[in-house]
């Protein structure tokens, strides 16, 4: 039991020392008709959707060692980039804050591309 209690503590520690605060990009000034430019963010095509409050999310984030406590809005998950007009059969999104290598991508919102 003691042995369990160390190494959550150690598992704890190693998280906490790792972990880095995240703080959403309020600098955008506009874009496009869809909202989303080089300077208001990057299309993604993404798995799933989530808001940042979901455990989903808060799971994905730990594992990656990002602090999203303060973070509010949606949350891309698994994405990749849309370039040169490719089909996303997933959920087209905007992004503007952080991308962890398009397994968790914040700040987004949805975009709809088949107009």
């Amino acid at each position: 039991m003691v042995a369990r209690i160390h190494t959550l503590f150690f598992v704890f520690l190693f998280a906490l020392c790792v972990s880095a605060s995240v703080v959403p990009r309020t600098d955008h000034d506009g874009g496009s008709s869809d909202g989303c430019n080089a300077d208001t963010g990057s299309q993604q095509c993404c798995d799933q959707l989530q808001d940042a409050k979901n455990p989903v999310v808060g799971v994905v984030a730990g594992l990656l060692g990002v602090v999203i406590d303060a973070l509010t809005g949606q949350v891309g998950l698994t994405c990749s980039p849309i370039v040169g007009g490719a089909e996303c059969n997933s959920q087209a999104v905007c992004c503007n804050g952080d991308n962890f290598n398009g397994l968790l991508v914040l700040g987004c919102s949805p975009l709809n591309i088949n107009l």
